[in-house]
């Protein structure tokens, strides 16, 4: 199948690629066998847009998958959302009985999802844009809810999330938001005339929100200041490379250096 993605939706090939890859790896750190799958069955040429897989997606993966299971455990009857899944497989991964899901992602994205992966009774897909909030009347009400949004912030600007952000923690008191955030010097090269290339094929889209690490926490209690916590989580260490286990190793342990560096939060919702 040939996804025919472009611009924001196109990115989710991208992810694909890294946590696919290393799945494949004979020693890889990451299984995800549904990612193999939807990988080898899409006709699109992964290294000529991205480059050579990194273990960056996998990694990130595996961070949200932790606290998810966290979530899960401590909640019987908790509700996951994804917001701009992509074709993410955590499903399969975190397999809670119990565990409900909705994916909330652009149409043309969930028409490739729903290629690959089926919706059913526990699995819900949701063809909005997260920032249309009309998918929070998807959501099974009175339930613990735990929000992922892998990848996806970064894509909005700052009045965009603002409101977004404000109104989840009203609506999923008690629950739980999951993100990945970049720093400023990164937003701005990819909105520079000329964008941020990947490859000498593929311009990534603008990503207008990056922030620093030490402005984390003020910011988003200034969006909604009924926040219980806002916690910076550490990415796993990178399995191989002098770059990647040494030097992000360098800047995610130095104060100062974390500001340059890309960043996961999760952040607790009060109960109202």
């Amino acid at each position: 199948m040939n996804p025919a993605l472009t611009d924001v939706p196109e990115t989710m090939l991208w992810t694909l690629h890294n946590r696919a890859s290393e799945a494949s790896r004979p020693a890889g750190v990451f299984d995800d066998p549904e990612a193999i799958r939807i990988y080898r069955a899409l006709d699109y040429d992964y290294e000529r847009s991205f480059g050579p897989a990194e273990a960056s997606h996998a990694l990130r993966s595996m961070l949200f998958d932790r606290e998810l299971r966290r979530f899960a455990e401590a909640y019987a009857d908790a509700v996951v959302v994804n917001l701009g899944e992509g074709l993410e497989t955590q499903r399969y991964r975190v397999d809670v009985p119990g565990l409900d899901w909705v994916s909330v992602d652009l149409p043309d994205a969930q028409r490739v999802r729903e290629r690959f992966i089926t919706p059913d009774a526990r699995h819900r897909h949701v063809a909005r844009s997260a920032l249309d909030t009309a998918w929070f009347d998807e959501v099974p009400p009175g339930r613990p809810t735990f929000i992922t949004a892998q990848g996806l912030f970064m894509y909005f600007a700052e009045t965009d999330l603002r409101p977004l952000v404000a109104a989840m923690a009203e609506r999923f008191a008690g629950g739980a938001l999951m993100f990945d955030a970049i720093p400023p010097w990164l937003s701005k090269k990819t909105m520079a005339p000329g964008g941020w290339q990947k490859t000498p094929h593929y311009t990534t889209p603008p990503m207008p929100w990056g922030i620093k690490r030490s402005a984390l926490e003020t910011t988003l209690r200034s969006w909604a200041p009924s926040l219980r916590s806002v916690t910076p989580l550490r990415y796993p260490r990178f399995p191989r490379g002098f770059l990647n286990r040494y030097v992000f190793e360098l800047f995610a342990r130095t104060p100062g250096l974390r500001d340059l560096a890309p960043q996961v939060a999760l952040v607790r919702f009060g109960e109202g």
